[in-house]
């Protein structure tokens, strides 16, 4: 950690990063490739950031963009499956930068492979199947008139299938997910039916390899996500691996306090006027708000650590700033630490709810309840602007 640190900032833990992948690693059979998603600005965590730690411990990384493309190739020279919709314009820089290509339909396939002649690359694919998820991705029905384009295509050279899970976070209920592997099973029978042998498979994300791949190879790449940033899928999947793994998570946001003051009984605080003090208050200005990804929604709901103790928010997060308060810290002054998310100090134990004994953790997990979302959302939503550190 440097000696001088931004005024708010992401915390990044390079071991807790690396104990994660490790993790994973032993659930796996040896040949199992592992690819990690840093979409989304690394699920909030700073994409580069968590490639340059994670470039020896994986086989690829998964993107959703051409820009994301062009800021990971950079500091990766690893395979990249590129699985977001690239515009026809935005496909020459792609092909360019090499990166595998998912295809959205047979006539940006074809596009694909015009552009690939044109510069003399063959480019490669993974074709999406729509195995009952509903989104992105052929159909059964479509996929022999795909196979027999792909044999057409000089330039395309077609290396994997891959389908994605829909719910198989929710390990009360294996239907769907059941229902979803036969029908991808069916669309490997086809692709070998046309001559399409040796693909690389993928259907499982984080959920995917601890509920249904665990220790089986069954495919030959397994997509990590959220696990990898120390975050569960579900308390379904969490409960399932009580006292069998750990999950660390990577990140901290962390700010300091901006003011203090104290607020006379019958003050409101902040916009709104949603929240009134019935005793003499004191409060702390905490330089963040929505605008860096602090949820609006965590208005008179969210809490902070200051000093190892849980700080409740009054009032409205606004743009840049929130207040919360601090009348039972004995001690507290300008520019103290202010942990948002994370821990301060050392890790404390959790209750069964996820909500740390000793209150000096704040988990993403806890966040998303108080504003009905998921974990992913917390961190993802969190600004690119805001300086990432490793530690």
């Amino acid at each position: 950690m440097p000696e001088k640190t931004p005024l708010s900032y992401i915390e990044l833990s390079k071991g807790n990063l690396i104990h994660n992948i490790q993790q994973f690693r032993k659930l796996a059979k040896k040949e199992t490739k592992f690819s990690v998603a840093i979409k989304g600005n690394a699920y909030g965590h700073g994409q580069n950031k968590i490639a340059k730690v994670l470039e020896p411990y994986v086989d690829y990384f998964q993107i959703d963009s051409v820009e994301e493309l062009e800021l990971l190739r950079k500091v990766s020279k690893k395979k990249i499956l590129l699985f977001g919709y690239v515009q026809k314009t935005d496909l020459p820089k792609a092909i360019k930068l090499g990166c595998i290509l998912t295809v959205f339909s047979l006539e940006q396939m074809l596009t694909i492979s015009a552009m690939a002649k044109n510069v003399d690359v063959v480019q490669e694919i993974h074709i999406p199947v729509d195995a009952h998820l509903g989104r992105e991705g052929f159909l059964l029905k479509e996929l022999p008139e795909v196979f027999k384009e792909i044999k057409k295509c000089k330039f395309i050279k077609l290396t994997g299938i891959y389908a994605h899970f829909a719910n198989i976070e929710d390990t009360t209920n294996f239907t769907h997910a059941q229902k979803q592997i036969k029908e991808y099973e069916r669309a490997l029978k086809l692709a070998g039916k046309f001559g399409f042998r040796k693909l690389q498979t993928h259907i499982s994300a984080t959920s995917g390899l601890l509920v249904y791949e665990k220790n089986k190879g069954i495919n030959s790449i397994i997509r990590l996500g959220i696990g990898v940033y120390g975050l569960w899928p579900s308390e379904h999947i969490k409960f399932l691996y009580k006292n069998k793994m750990e999950l660390k998570p990577v990140l901290t946001w962390k700010t300091k306090i901006a003011q203090i003051k104290i607020l006379p009984a019958g003050s409101t605080i902040g916009y709104g006027l949603t929240h009134m003090t019935y005793n003499e208050t004191k409060i702390a200005v905490i330089p963040q708000g929505y605008a860096d990804g602090f949820d609006r929604g965590l208005s008179n709901k969210g809490e902070v650590l200051i000093r190892g103790e849980r700080c409740k928010i009054l009032g409205r997060v606004s743009m840049n700033m929130f207040t919360v308060d601090v009348s039972h810290l004995l001690e507290v002054e300008i520019e103290d630490e202010v942990v948002i998310l994370g821990c301060q100090g050392k890790k404390p134990a959790r209750n069964a709810s996820g909500i740390a004994d000793a209150g000096g953790e704040i988990t993403a997990e806890e966040m998303a309840k108080k504003i009905d979302t998921i974990n992913y959302e917390i961190t993802t939503k969190i600004s690119a602007l805001l300086p990432r550190v490793v530690v």
